[in-house]
């Protein structure tokens, strides 16, 4: 046993795998409305959340408690652009994507312009910006009028491939690029090292700007690209779309062991997070809870797994020996 446990130290991403088996079994044995058909839902739904929640990913690495909070606000408005530009023509699908990819281009690199350049914290920078997008929402809506969509995002998005939906195959290729990155390349080394300490990765020649800007940038780029995806697999854009994301994004990425405080990540810890999470929602929603009682589950899931991480960290922190006069509270 305490060879597991050593393993799975290093293989965090082993406990969300583990619930997920054991909600699965949970739910097939004792929830008759949970059919093949449940699963591809499941499945697709995972597909989204586990896009969205890479990128988040990459940005919870760089450590000191970043997260991205603009990513709701992206995901919506990336929707309205992408169909209002393609307006379920196959040839605008290139100018539609484009158009996506430049937006979340373009709020990534103000993230990270916020964060790095004038010293705002992440949080407080991408919410900010968030709210700006959450503006242009509004102005999209009011003249958004088409919800055709292409037969080419359609099949992507609400597809299947020897009954496995396509969309869940695209989300798996991009963890595996992401697990490739960071096992693999340097930048993935960099990464690691700018989230266990800034300051010595700098002294290293690690180049932090940069790796920091590449995280926010991918984050913003996957959140606008899921949102066109999104807007294709529902037949619409609506306000709010993105909503969800937000909560479940950062808890996709704890519950799937990559650590709050930066510094260790796990792509296909994040997947299991991912489909962990939308087992939970499946669950409480068979088992008729409101959606204000979902949310509680899920916050209470996440608090569960930061306070372990918290209580993780302060173990493999070493202890100081305290002196006679500090023990005498001197």
């Amino acid at each position: 046993m305490s060879v597991f446990f050593s393993w799975a130290a290093g293989n965090r991403w082993i406990w969300s795998a583990i619930g997920v088996v054991v909600l699965w079994g949970i739910l097939s044995v004792f929830a008759e409305s949970f059919s093949l058909q449940s699963l591809s839902g499941v499945l697709t739904s995972t597909a989204f959340l586990t896009m969205v929640a890479i990128g988040q990913m990459f940005v919870v690495s760089t450590g000191r408690g970043n997260i991205d909070l603009s990513i709701p606000s992206v995901v919506t408005f990336s929707a309205f652009v992408g169909m209002s530009i393609i307006q379920g023509s196959v040839a605008m699908v290139p100018a539609g994507l484009l158009a996506v990819v430049v937006i979340g281009a373009v709020v990534g690199s103000v993230n990270a312009f916020l964060v790095l350049r004038l010293g705002i914290p992440a949080i407080i920078a991408t919410l900010a910006t968030g709210y700006i997008m959450a503006t242009a929402v509004l102005l999209a809506n009011q003249h958004f009028s088409t919800f055709a969509v292409d037969p080419v995002l359609k099949t992507l998005t609400t597809g299947k491939l020897l009954g496995f939906p396509v969309i869940t195959l695209v989300s798996l290729v991009i963890v595996a690029f992401a697990a490739w990155v960071l096992r693999t390349r340097a930048y993935g080394r960099s990464l690691m090292a700018v989230g266990q300490n800034l300051r010595a990765a700098g002294l290293a020649g690690v180049r932090t700007d940069r790796t920091i800007f590449l995280a926010f940038f991918t984050s913003s780029v996957l959140a606008a690209v899921t949102g066109v995806l999104l807007s294709a697999y529902v037949g619409g854009a609506f306000l709010e779309m993105g909503k969800p994301y937000l909560l479940q994004s950062v808890g996709a990425v704890v519950v799937g062991g990559t650590l709050i405080y930066g510094g260790s990540s796990t792509a296909l810890g994040t997947f299991f997070g991912a489909l962990l999470l939308v087992l939970i929602v499946t669950t409480m929603q068979i088992a008729g809870l409101p959606a204000g009682m979902q949310d509680i589950v899920q916050g209470a899931v996440i608090i569960g797994v930061l306070a372990l991480a918290g209580d993780l960290k302060a173990a493999g922190r070493p202890r100081r020996r305290t002196t006679g006069k500090e023990a005498a509270g001197g």
